[in-house]
Parts: C-alpha cells; sequence; structure tokens
C-alpha cells in the first residue's frame, strides 16, 4: 500500500468517527474542524493531506513547524492550498517572535510574557495571529502547560487588546489518566463565558485521538488529531 492509500484510508476512519460523534451529540459535521497533527512527521505527509483534502494541519516544535511549511511550497500539487498551520504545543518565550510569522493559530497563549512576545512578532511582520489560551485541568501537576481556570479572563483580555493578536478562544489536553468529560464540560463553561465578552472567541479546541468523541459532547470546534490518522510516531532526533 502507497504512504497515500495508507492516509487515504486511516482519514476515511476519522471521519466516519467524527460524523458518528457528531450524529450521536446531535450536531453538524461541518461545526468541526479537523487538525491532523502532523509533529515528527515529514512535509511529504502533510502534501499528501492537503491533496485528501485537509484544510489544517497542527504542530508543536520550532523550528520544525517553519521549515516543513518552507518545504511544503514545493511538494503541493497544482491547485492544492497550503493548509492552515495551527502550533499546538508549549511554546518557549525566545521562540514565540519566530512562530508569530508563520503560524496561523496559536493554540498554546497560557502566560503574559508569551502574549507579548507574540505580539511583538506578529506586529513586526505586519499581520494578524490568531491565539487560543490553554487552560490547565491538572492543578498542582508542575510542568503541564495552560492557565488555571481562574487565571484565563484576565489572560483573554491582555490577548484581545493587543492590536497585532486577536482572541479565538480557548484550548486544553485532557489531564492524562483521567475522564476527559468533566475536563471538557468545565472548558465549554470557560468557552460560554469568555465568548460573551469576546464575540471572536468561537473556537473551543479540545479532543485527540483518545478522546474526540467526548469533546465533540462538549462542544469542541476543533479536533487535534495525529496518531489515528498518521499512524504511530517516528521517534525525535
Amino acid at each position: 500500500m502507497t504512504r497515500r492509500a495508507e492516509l487515504e484510508a486511516r482519514l476515511a476512519r476519522v471521519e466516519q468517527e467524527i460524523a458518528d460523534a457528531c450524529a450521536a451529540a446531535g450536531r453538524a459535521r461541518d461545526e468541526i474542524t479537523l487538525i491532523a497533527v502532523t509533529k515528527t512527521y515529514p512535509a511529504a505527509d502533510v502534501a499528501l493531506l492537503a491533496g485528501l483534502g485537509v484544510t489544517d494541519v497542527g504542530e508543536n516544535r520550532h523550528p520544525e513547524a517553519r521549515d516543513k511549511l518552507e518545504e511544503l511550497d514545493g511538494l503541493l500539487s497544482a491547485g492544492v492550498a497550503r493548509p492552515r498551520m495551527h502550533f499546538v504545543g508549549g511554546l518557549q518565550t525566545n521562540k514565540a517572535g519566530a512562530v508569530a510569522r508563520y503560524a496561523d493559530v496559536v493554540h498554546s497563549v497560557d502566560r503574559p510574557k508569551l502574549a507579548r512576545s507574540l505580539a511583538r512578532g506578529a506586529e513586526a511582520a505586519e499581520r494578524v495571529l490568531d491565539c487560543l489560551v490553554q487552560v490547565d485541568f491538572g492543578g498542582d501537576d508542575a510542568g503541564r502547560a495552560g492557565v488555571l481556570p481562574e487565571g484565563v479572563d484576565e489572560l483573554a483580555d491582555l490577548v484581545a487588546d493587543a492590536p497585532a493578536l486577536r482572541l479565538r478562544g480557548v484550548m486544553t489536553v485532557a489531564p492524562l489518566g483521567e475522564d476527559p468529560e468533566p475536563h471538557f464540560a468545565h472548558l465549554a463553561e470557560i468557552a460560554d463565558g469568555l465568548r460573551a465578552r469576546h464575540a471572536s472567541a468561537d473556537m473551543i479546541s479540545a479532543g485527540m485521538s483518545g478522546d474526540f468523541a467526548a469533546a465533540v459532547r462538549h462542544g469542541a470546534t476543533h479536533l487535534r488529531i495525529g496518531r489515528s490518522i498518521l499512524g504511530e510516531r517516528p521517534p525525535l532526533q
């Protein structure tokens, strides 16, 4: 089986599972954006996915994401648009300015210093960068990215007030080993409150290969799915 055929088959299975989850939740499939998380996979895979109709991809490391985008331009078939690039991983402040120059959306804004660095980078590139506030439901789990729920409003206001940033909503990664349902339900409540204050904050990024059906039940608009589409990840170099 060719790599294209493999990706096509995996993508079809995931699309059917998303459709089933939407039907069970009483939602329309077009309410959901699938982000194929292509981190550690080659630009050739991204080009194949784009040719199969994938419009959004996710990356989590700089400069891998930047280099892959640059390579991608020479791999896309005629008439195939470059997918939107979502930066979905934890981001060091000293790399934020570079990421702000090429990412279409950053899902992992979790502290004021990072927001200000992204704003400076986007302003220098003369562009407006879509941003999501990453929410941490892990509590005392040191090292986990995200702002605690009680800090979301303050950070969101800072993002919304930056001329070079556009507040688009919230993101979370459900804590490992825990039932994701209560966390996704809590995220939906936070998102509702945020949207009431900032009309542009209409994105809820939640759900990955193992838990996206639960995320759909709780209003997720963007699913970040990697392994189910691309297979087991190659080891990091």
